[in-house]
């Protein structure tokens, strides 16, 4: 039996019942690509789901406004995701009358649309002779022909794009590339692979070469960048107490832009609260004095793909109003970071 039989028998007696499985709407299975990249089947699929019983269709994402669609993607991080998301739906409208191009050539004109999920939409929705690879096909495939040539080089990224296509099904190409997909995410682990119960054992070079824990080869991802955090977190007090605080929206193309956090005070290394007071006026533009406390008394340490960022947070009472001061009551409208909203949870606003 072929290689590709055997992944589809595989399939078709081990695939898990997933909420858009049962589907070939491609913009069901366009927005089940986007928001599992970069995350786990358990953590996205609440998120596909609250985004389809909000948005049913392509065109209610369209017009939707970007901060509403940030609110919802709060909490599955690389942002830059939703935005490409919202750009997309809006192409999709816009260039192609609201129906979703039917053509891996099409569909790769989309923001945010690579060559992975142009070719997954294109095959499990049309049946197009596309082949996918994505983390897990990487595995499956540098396990079983043995290929040490790094998944993350050129060469690596054009060799296996070459070997997927030469491995697809003849005729099944909708159910063979989920079916890879699907063995590499619970057969061929990273961690721990189930050799003993895989159907391609007899034939898998990595397992009788003892490769299967250095297979597949990447290489050394960049240098993590170390940064300090410190956010302001004013809280004017009025005659009724405590009332509103001050947000900022992230702008240019660094680490979440267009959310919300509180004005931020970053440093080259760690500071204590002399420093807090010598610039908080500056930070926040304003010249009333403010009682500063450490709220956080060990430092939060929030790892990001490239960055860890080193944060305190730091209570500024107020004794004055602000003109663009947010409500305490309104809080929970803005699209923030997981890192502010966890602070947030904990002060208990």
């Amino acid at each position: 039996m072929a290689f590709s039989d055997k992944i589809l028998e595989w399939y078709n007696k081990n695939k898990r019942d997933l909420p858009w499985r049962a589907s070939t709407d491609p913009y069901k299975i366009w927005l089940s690509e986007i928001i599992l990249q970069q995350t786990r089947v358990a953590q996205g699929t609440p998120y596909y789901l609250n985004f389809i019983e909000t948005f049913p269709k392509v065109s209610d994402l369209a017009s939707a406004k970007q901060e509403t669609v940030l609110k919802l993607w709060q909490g599955l991080g690389y942002y830059s995701r939703a935005r490409n998301l919202h750009a997309a739906a809006k192409m999709v409208v816009d260039d192609y009358g609201g129906r979703f191009p039917d053509t891996y050539k099409k569909l790769i004109t989309l923001k945010g649309v690579g060559d992975y999920t142009a070719s997954a939409i294109s095959s499990i929705c049309f049946n197009e002779r596309q082949a996918v690879v994505d983390g897990n096909v990487y595995r499956v495939l540098s396990r079983y022909f043995g290929v040490e040539i790094p998944i993350n080089s050129t060469a690596g990224i054009k060799y296996f794009k070459e070997l997927a296509l030469e491995v697809l099904h003849e005729s099944n190409v909708r159910d063979y590339n989920q079916g890879i997909m699907e063995f590499g995410a619970i057969q061929c682990t990273p961690k721990n692979p189930n050799c003993g119960q895989c159907p391609l054992k007899e034939s898998c070079v990595a397992l009788k070469e003892r490769k299967t824990d250095v297979l597949p080869v990447k290489l050394k991802k960049t240098k993590v960048k170390t940064r300090y955090f410190n956010y302001l977190v004013p809280l004017f007090v009025s005659g009724n107490g405590l009332n509103s605080t001050l947000l900022k929206q992230r702008t240019g193309k660094g680490i979440w832009q267009d959310l919300w956090e509180f004005p931020l005070l970053e440093s080259e290394s760690d500071i204590d609260l002399k420093t807090v007071k010598e610039n908080y006026n500056r930070v926040l533009g304003i010249k009333e004095e403010a009682m500063v406390t450490l709220f956080n008394t060990e430092v939060v340490v929030h790892k990001l793909s490239h960055q860890h960022l080193y944060t305190k947070f730091w209570i500024l009472e107020i004794d004055a109003p602000m003109p663009d001061a947010v409500p305490i009551s309104e809080l929970h409208k803005y699209p923030v970071p997981v890192l502010i909203s966890s602070f947030m949870n904990a002060f208990k606003f």
